[in-house]
């Protein structure tokens, strides 16, 4: 059976299950008379939090990710991608990291305002922070709430590289800043493609543009002056890994000036909501998928070995390896995204200092 026709799947959900918060003690039931005790899952609409961080760049510690400084604008995503490793962090907010990170979104109004606070510390340096090291900042609710865009104004006003992970096309509403920074510069856009196939990209990843659609944002970046990579990622052994090839061809037929990928990698909570969900979703080809992807991670679904984590080890990786590299050098060869200008940096957003 699939899950078309399966009355328990949640149609534009991608977590079919929500998962147990491990830093929750008690958790919800619905009692039965039978004495039966199961989930209580409903399929809500979603819901926005406030957060007020203190602070808003993040830096990576992590041997794999090093010097690495992030911001999230959002926290959660309406995008419902299964294999998504940001879920794991939505259980720091009390929530579990199945549904709930699908549906209870936490938004920072005030991204914007602390940002420009940390550019104006005393010792600061330019750096490339990336937007969207977590989660999505072009996901649905951005086109209303705009907070990357008021983000990327202080990132033009300060002249300050910004380098944008997405998978939606949001993106193209501030081509105007974008135009801006990339004259300057001071902008690089990785567009996430995970597979050509749309059937396949409905149920990955059931909220997100297709990837038609996606292809289109690259074009109209290039033209625009945007230097575009494409991150084939992640790559799942068994259902999208043959695509490597045609979506790096795609992507550079559009002007995509470089190319990325990860191995999936299925870590915390992640590993029982895509086990569950690769039995509705393709129950023909479950067991095969889920070996295969134990076989890049030492025999485990949950992998935090730095180094293999996100490129994986084995015979199937480097198969995955190997199609990834033959394509960078058939339809990338000789091109390479430009380096950012660290020199234009703009103390104050450009306001002259009070001598006085």
């Amino acid at each position: 059976m699939s899950h078309e026709d399966n009355d328990e799947f949640f149609k534009g959900r991608g977590a079919q299950v929500n998962t147990h918060n491990k830093f929750n003690k008690n958790k919800y039931v619905r009692e039965h008379i039978e004495g039966l005790d199961e989930p209580l899952l409903e399929n809500t609409a979603t819901q926005l939090f406030e957060e007020n961080p203190k602070k808003i760049v993040s830096e990576s510690k992590s041997p794999d990710l090093s010097h690495m400084f992030s911001i999230n604008p959002y926290q959660g995503c309406e995008h419902g991608c299964i294999y998504c490793y940001a879920r794991n962090s939505h259980e720091y907010y009390g929530f579990s990291a199945g549904l709930d990170f699908e549906r209870k979104i936490i938004v920072k109004r005030n991204a914007a305002e602390l940002l420009e606070q940390y550019f104006n510390k005393k010792n600061y340096k330019p750096i490339c922070i990336l937007l969207s090291g977590n989660t999505d900042c072009y996901q649905p609710i951005e086109r209303k709430l705009k907070i990357t865009r008021s983000l990327l104004r202080v990132f033009l006003k300060y002249r300050n590289p910004v380098s944008i992970i997405t998978k939606n096309n949001v993106i193209l509403r501030d081509l105007d800043i974008l135009t801006e920074l990339a004259a300057m510069n001071l902008v690089h856009v990785n567009m996430s493609i995970t597979s050509l196939n749309e059937s396949l990209r409905q149920k990955l990843e059931p909220r997100t543009v297709t990837a038609t659609g996606r292809l289109a944002v690259i074009q109209k970046l290039t033209e625009i002056g945007v230097p575009v990579r494409v991150m084939a990622a992640p790559i799942i052994p068994g259902l999208n890994s043959e695509e490597v090839p045609n979506i790096i061809k795609a992507a550079a037929d559009r002007g995509a000036l470089a190319a990325g990928f990860t191995i999936v990698r299925l870590n915390g909570s992640i590993a029982d909501i895509f086990n569950d969900w690769i039995y509705k979703a393709f129950p023909d080809r479950a067991e095969k998928v889920l070996n295969m992807i134990k076989s890049c991670h030492d025999g485990k679904l949950n992998d935090s070995e730095f180094g293999r984590r996100m490129s994986g080890e084995g015979p199937v990786a480097e198969s995955i390896h190997q199609l990834y590299r033959m394509a960078c050098i058939r339809f990338l060869a000789e091109r390479d995204m430009p380096p950012f200008d660290y020199t234009l940096f703009t103390p104050k957003g450009g306001k002259q200092m009070d001598l006085f």
